[in-house]
Formats: C-alpha cells, structure tokens, sequence
C-alpha cells in the first residue's frame, strides 16, 4: 500500500517530540510538571529521568496503538473502508499532543507561556477537527460514538455522527474563542462533556424509535389483522 504524506507525518512528529524533550533534557529541573489543572498551573509532578519522557512516550504509545488498529479491525466494521478520514483523525491527535508537549517543555524549563490557554485552544482546533469528518467515519469497533445503539444499526450510526460532528465543532469553536478570552476552565470542560453525552442520549432514543417504528409498522404491513372477516 502507498504510504501518502499525510501518513509519514505522524511518526515524524513522535520523532519531533522526543528529539526536543532529549534535546532540552539537561535543563529541566529535577522534578519535571506532567499535569496541569484547568487554571492552567501544574499540578502533578514526575522526576527525572523518565518525568521528561512521559508525555512523548505516551504519544508514541497511542501512535503505535492507532497504527495497528486498521489491521485488527474485524471484517464488516473496516477502517479501511474510511481510511483517509482516520488517516486525518490520526494525524490531527498527534498534533495536538505534539504542540502539548512542546508548551509542556517549553514551560519545565521556564519559558513564560500562557500554558492553560495553549492547551485549551489545541483542544478545541481538535475537536473542531474531529465533528468535520465525524460523519465520514462507517461503522466500527475504534474510532467514533460507539454505543450499543450505533454499532446496531447503520442508520443510527449515520444519524447520531452527524449530530455528534455538528456539537462537537460547535464545542471545539466555543474552546477556541473561550480560551483567548480568558474564560473559566471548569464551564469549558462542562461543555465538552455536554457536547459529549448529548450524541449518546440520542443514539438510545433514535434507535428505541426506529425500532418501535419497525414493530408497529410490521404488524400492519403485514396483513395479520386481528380479524380477518373485518372490512372497511
């Protein structure tokens, strides 16, 4: 299979990150900020010498995880069959974590950054990222709002990505602009966790719908009329 270019740029920015994180190794202090919370201050704390390398090895790990995903896909729930769109989905997650790690670097060694907001604005070009191709993304075990609902029925499935693309670019769009702003972290990750459950709410109801659609619908349909002799 033809490798795109697209393709080559995920394990390049894995590369990226831990060739800076060893680059600017010998200035980070002894106990090196992995967390932050959502004022944008670290709030968890790694030493040396793996403190460092944990957020790029976690990268690498998740892009190793992704790699292998296409291949142990099971027949009739392909990722083959949206492979662009999850190349693109691959692509813009190491992104986001790629520009994580470099605010994270950048501020172990005293760089002053607006850490918080950084981080928050990437969050919301990702997820801004993710509602546009969310329904490109066919029916399968890794990547989407998989719920017992969806992977049960193709037309739920459809129906609830579209939903979930649209909120999910609104709540993307709604991060960026907050995070310029200054506004509160704690509403910010409310939001997402809204924008999150929403579409899953809605795969249950729209799926309890169709199906109870289909079994009143099949009873008539079906000319089994309690009494046969009745005519209108």
């Amino acid at each position: 299979m033809k490798i795109t270019r697209i393709q080559w740029l995920s394990p390049a920015l894995v590369l990226a990150a831990l060739a800076l994180t060893a680059i600017l190794y010998p200035r980070f202090p002894e106990q090196v900020p992995v967390h932050w919370g959502l004022s944008g201050q670290p709030d968890g704390y790694s030493p040396k010498p793996w403190g460092p390398f944990a957020i790029p090895l976690t990268m690498a790990a998740i892009y190793l995880l992704l790699l292998v995903v296409p291949a142990i896909s099971p027949r009739g729930y392909r990722i083959e069959q949206f492979r662009r769109t999850f190349d693109v989905i691959r692509t813009a997650m190491m992104i986001f974590l790629f520009v994580v790690i470099v605010v994270a670097d950048l501020a172990a060694i005293g760089t002053p950054l607006p850490t918080g907001r950084i981080i928050f604005a990437a969050l919301g070009v990702l997820l801004a990222i993710l509602g546009n191709y969310m329904g490109k993304i066919t029916k399968n075990f890794f990547v989407g709002i998989r719920t017992p609902w969806t992977l049960a029925s193709d037309e739920v499935w459809m129906r609830t990505h579209r939903l979930g693309g649209k909120l999910f670019m609104i709540a993307g769009l709604a991060l960026v602009v907050c995070a310029f702003s200054g506004f509160g972290g704690p509403a910010l990750i409310v939001l997402v966790i809204v924008a999150s459950l929403i579409p899953v709410i809605y795969s249950y109801l729209l799926y309890r719908r169709i199906e109870g659609f289909k079994n009143g619908g099949g009873e008539g349909e079906g000319g089994t009329s309690p009494n046969p002799g009745h005519r209108v």
